[in-house]
């Protein structure tokens, strides 16, 4: 693969992750070696929500993360988004400021899934003009809040990313979809390197819309714990990563995406999609070291279990489920997954040339897969 200026194949140089495991990535990396599920019994004077449980950022605060100042109207995905991506851009130092991911430049751009923004913000912005004496007696700085790619600025502004600006939305899908969105970036020629990721916030508001989505569903699926946080990666060319002394972690071999009218047909669109990725990049099920699935409640789930079976056959590669860690992160599950390659690479459980499979199933039915190869 070769971009529109000539550079060399795009790769995977930096990441990091806000999680329920942790602030960073390293919290993340050992989390997620120890087994244990991040979630946790929800303080019902706190919040307003219909399950006892979830799986938070432990000690995150906007304000005593970020400081005050330009912080006094910032919902909490943009909050996650604007810290994970300072964390990437400073290697994660505590002194935040005090050094920046060389290379990162004016063309550096951003490609951030979300699913809808924040729907707090939206829904309380909603409220405060239904209840108001006058619907324009609202606060204006919230109104930014409200519009999908929030995040995606913020976080531009904040870190002086003068590069194309991308919000992708496609429910579990999304990091997938924002990784593809990334690399046509650079193929087109707009950006040299590309930070990409997918934020998800925890919320009253994304609970009960969770509850209601859930509510034909058994039990078993209803119960399971929603996460939240953010999962972002340096995407650049190769001579670029080795020009700034960073070995290059992974490279994107191959995607594909497909869409299926319900949770039954999902398993034939995205059995399909895997046979035509590993066609594609000549990788046999047998080669595979890992498949990262999104690990789906309810028939999606089922149906994305099935699929792997029919396209892999009889070879069954070491299953890698973040979700059962940091619970249904929805629009940044499929980032997740992708952390949870790179970190399983950094200790060396997947070895240098191996081959990883990501996929993931939406109920909105979109499906995908991607091919990752360890450097």
């Amino acid at each position: 693969m070769v971009n529109a200026s000539g550079g060399a194949a795009p790769v995977i140089s930096a990441w990091t992750a806000v999680s329920p495991l942790g602030l960073r990535g390293a919290d993340f990396t050992a989390g997620l070696g120890s087994g244990r599920s991040a979630g946790r019994p929800l303080d019902p004077e706190e919040w307003s929500v219909p399950f006892r449980a979830a799986s938070l950022v432990p000690g995150f605060h906007i304000r005593q993360i970020l400081g005050r100042k330009g912080t006094r109207s910032m919902d909490r995905a943009t909050g996650l988004a604007v810290t994970a991506i300072r964390h990437l851009l400073t290697g994660e130092r505590e002194d935040g400021e005090a050094e920046r991911l060389a290379g990162v430049d004016e063309r550096t751009g951003l490609a951030l899934g979300t699913s809808t923004g924040s729907a707090q913000s939206i829904m309380d912005f909603t409220r405060d003009s239904l209840v108001g004496d006058k619907p324009f007696y609202v606060d204006p700085a919230r109104f930014p809040n409200t519009v999908m790619n929030c995040a995606a600025g913020q976080s531009a502004i904040w870190h002086g990313l003068k590069g194309p600006n991308t919000t992708i939305a496609g429910g579990r899908a999304t990091g997938l979809l924002a990784l593809q969105y990334a690399l046509r970036l650079q193929r087109a020629g707009r950006a040299d390197a590309v930070l990409c990721g997918a934020v998800e916030e925890f919320s009253s508001a994304r609970a009960w819309l969770e509850w209601h989505a859930r509510a034909d569903e058994d039990s078993a699926d209803s119960a399971a714990v929603l996460g939240e946080g953010a999962a972002v990666w340096l995407l650049e060319p190769g001579a670029s990563a080795r020009e700034h002394g960073r070995a290059g972690l992974a490279e994107v071999v191959g995607l594909e995406f497909g869409c299926a009218t319900d949770a039954r047909a999902a398993r034939t669109v995205l059995a399909g999609a895997i046979r035509r990725l590993l066609e594609r990049t000549g990788v046999t099920p047998g080669q595979l070291a890992a498949v990262a699935d999104s690990g789906a409640p309810g028939a999606e789930g089922a149906a994305e279990r099935a699929a792997l079976a029919d396209a892999l056959g009889g070879a069954e590669p070491p299953r890698i489920t973040v979700a059962d860690t940091v619970g249904d992160t929805c629009a940044a599950a499929a980032a997740f997954q992708i952390a949870a390659v790179l970190a399983l690479a950094e200790r060396e459980e997947i070895a240098s040339g191996d081959t990883a499979l990501v996929t993931t199933v939406d109920r909105d039915g979109v499906v995908g897969a991607a091919l990752l190869r360890i450097r």
